[in-house]
């Protein structure tokens, strides 16, 4: 099919949970799409997915150093800050993807929630913000690559390896969901043994500070102007890498089983349990750390191993790099297959560039032109690691442009309720709850977005170019600008017709009888 025929309402008292995959089957087709993927995962493979892309390893390594650098020991405090924050759009999600579960969310919800260029807009920003994420998480997993093998890496390297990290992500990915499945689940159970042995153990027997250091910046204000509350701004814009991801569970929900109910549950165990383990290790990190004054003055590029090493002894330094090269590797795959996932939503619809080509399925059942064109995209943004500036400059995109989304998602669906023409009609329905969870979620979303986009030299090495400073909100202003342009010259909103994205537009009447319940970690 080119292009998505009008969907329709499933008749009343029908569910996702009919035996075996038909029930799957014929909610997809009642929302204009076929099966083309293969439907295999349950709950725990779908959590599995969520998990390795938000992965408490990557994300520790992502931001323990800059968050100790900017806010001393202090800085863990935004980390739960954050993770409420993005609980609301977990649960802003989960009334989407609970009525709507398809491939490619931001996109399908945008486009029924507000209308066609809306729709199409967010996820054309969604999807260059994760394809560009991946680059960012294959260059940040070539390190640990040459640190195992102790090789001292050139630029040209770092860039020749990382690229091979993109190709085997997209080799797996193109033998089906269910080996994609297997590497990711393996990948996971030792990242979250590893973490949560290592966590405890630094807590419990080498503990070298009291918790009050909690409670101390030892001086790193003074990055900030020595201004604290400058300081932990910065820090909620740095914790915000540490909790995103999530949405990977929503890219795999055609080819999960009763999706409508278990991708919710995955997103909030994903979430959650992700948050956990960052939080219970950049503590146990911190109060094992032998010198925090070091770590605060950037004096070491490296705190999580020294932990590590110095409580373990140096037999531990390889089998933790190998854990830590293990869950980048599971991250990477999986975040690759979301994008993967979310072109093809985008091509099977004909409203991307070179469609035809994206939108291919393999026998495996695979998103293969989605496989193929998400690592050239990646492949070519890693030639800026050529550039250690350049590299810097697309982290600090990446890292706004993802939030983008959130925003987007979360304003259209409250736009739609105070309208009036959506009240959800999955199995969450939230009523009045849902409406003022969903007006903090776009407060909290859109503080992020600005928050994170804001140009601090702090962020940047010292010296850095005026571009690398501005880098984040000049990045979202290229892709919106480009996607602009091809809305305008080519409009493929012209081809989804404005009423079939309304299919729920008002109708309480229509909605089929379904148990509602509320989604549960």
């Amino acid at each position: 099919m080119s292009h998505s025929t009008p969907p329709h309402r499933p008749p009343a008292g029908s569910t996702d949970s009919a035996a075996g995959g038909d029930g799957d089957a014929a909610r997809l087709a009642s929302l204009g799409y076929t099966q083309e993927l293969r439907r295999s995962l349950n709950i725990l493979g779908n959590i599995a997915m969520g998990f390795a892309v938000v992965s408490p390893v990557v994300a520790l390594y992502a931001v323990s150093m800059i968050g100790t650098m900017i806010a001393g020991p202090a800085w863990i405090w935004a980390l739960p800050v954050v993770l409420a924050g993005q609980c609301l759009v977990v649960n802003v999600y989960s009334e989407l993807t609970s009525q709507w579960p398809l491939a490619g969310g931001p996109y399908q919800w945008g486009r029924r929630l507000i209308g066609p260029r809306f729709g199409w807009l967010s996820g054309w920003v969604w999807q260059f913000a994760v394809m560009f994420g991946n680059t960012t998480v294959a260059y940040l997993a070539a390190p640990w690559v040459f640190a195992l093998t102790g090789v001292t890496p050139s630029p040209g390297a770092m860039v020749a390896v990382s690229m091979a990290v993109v190709l085997l992500c997209a080799l797996v990915n193109a033998y089906g969901i269910n080996l994609l499945k297997w590497f990711v689940s393996a990948g996971i159970a030792g990242e979250a043994i590893a973490s949560v042995l290592v966590g405890l153990s630094l807590l419990l027997f080498f503990r070298k500070h009291p918790f009050s250091l909690f409670t101390h910046t030892f001086g790193a204000e003074a990055l900030s102007g020595g201004s604290v509350p400058l300081a932990l701004l910065t820090v909620l814009a740095v914790a915000g890498w540490a909790f995103i991801g999530f949405d990977a569970c929503v890219s795999t929900a055609e080819e999960t089983k009763d999706a409508g109910r278990q991708v919710p549950r995955a997103m909030w165990w994903a979430l959650l349990s992700v948050g956990a383990v960052v939080i219970l290790n950049a503590a146990a990190v911190a109060i094992s750390y032998p010198h925090t004054a070091t770590a605060v003055a950037g004096k070491d590029v490296d705190p999580v191993t020294t932990a590590v090493v110095t409580s373990f002894g140096s037999w531990s330094d390889k089998p933790f790099v190998l854990v830590v090269l293990v869950s980048f590797l599971a991250c990477a795959m999986a975040s690759q297959g979301g994008a993967a996932r979310g072109l093809y939503s985008l091509a099977r619809d004909d409203v991307f560039p070179f469609s035809r080509q994206v939108r291919k399925v393999n026998k495996q059942q695979a998103p293969i032109g989605g496989l193929i064109a998400s690592p050239l995209v990646s492949g070519v943004a890693l030639l800026l690691g050529l550039n250690a500036t350049a590299i810097g400059s697309l982290i600090a995109f990446g890292t706004a442009a993802t939030f983008v989304p959130f925003f987007l998602v979360s304003a259209a669906a409250l736009i739609a309720r105070l309208r009036g023409t959506w009240v959800p009609g999955g199995h969450i329905r939230q009523g009045r709850k849902g409406t003022v969870l969903n007006v903090v979620a776009v407060a909290w979303t859109g503080f992020e977005v600005t928050n994170v986009a804001w140009p601090r030299a702090v962020l940047a090495p010292p010296g850095a170019p005026w571009y690398q400073i501005w880098a984040a909100p000049l990045g979202v202003a290229v892709v919106l600008g480009a996607g602009t342009v091809y809305l305008m010259a080519r409009r493929p909103q012209d081809r989804l017709p404005a009423q079939a994205e309304t299919d729920a537009a008002g109708a309480a009447d229509r909605l089929p009888t379904l148990p509602a319940t509320e989604p549960q970690p």
